[in-house]
């Protein structure tokens, strides 16, 4: 009889699915590089997502606004759907499907990071602004799971969180987001 709590399952099922994201760290490790390179370059970093991810995009650009472990100059990053009313409005008058893209009109700078986050890989707004940053200069990252659906294909580093479960999928994507953090962090200001 196995006596484990379920807790301590979760945690066992994390761990798996943290493991299986050795078979990435290649790509984010090129991520980190265009990062850098982009802030270093006066380009700034954009943000965006759904729901859960919605607030994983918040916390990834406050991390590079204000600082991960260093006390240092804030990093030029902005999110997307931080904005209540740009997203209102644009849903009223475009269409939810255009609430990322529609900015990214008057935001995006050849060279801009672009990072789209989407535990389906499918989400139809984060997909057209994903889309429209490939075709107008962005250097596009995806935050994805599953199969890295549609998305995929607009990213010019998807980062896939090998899972079906979208819980564990935002638990990888935190982990990635803390790690990118940091690095960057390191190479820019230590």
């Amino acid at each position: 009889m196995n006596n484990k709590s379920l807790f301590a399952k979760k945690i066992d099922s994390v761990v798996k699915c943290m493991e299986k994201l050795v078979d990435i760290e290649v790509i984010i490790e090129k991520v980190i590089s265009e990062i850098v390179e982009c802030l270093q370059n006066g380009k700034k970093v954009i943000v965006f997502g759904n729901g859960g991810s919605a607030s994983d995009a918040l916390h990834f650009a406050a991390e590079l606004q204000g600082r991960f472990f260093l006390n240092r100059k804030g990093l030029a990053a902005c999110c997307l759907n931080s904005n209540v009313s740009t997203i209102t409005a644009v849903g009223n008058d475009f269409g939810f499907a255009e609430i990322f893209r529609k900015p990214l009109e008057g935001l995006l700078n050849s060279g801009d990071v672009v990072i789209g986050i989407s535990t389906s890989g499918n989400s139809e707004n984060v997909l057209n602004a994903m889309h429209y940053a490939e075709k107008n200069g962005g250097i596009t990252v995806g935050l994805l799971g599953k199969d890295g659906g549609k998305i995929k294909e607009y990213c010019k580093y998807p980062l896939i969180a090998p899972s079906e479960i979208t819980p564990e999928i935002q638990e990888m994507h935190i982990l990635i987001i803390h790690y990118i953090s940091e690095i960057v962090e390191k190479r820019i200001f230590e």
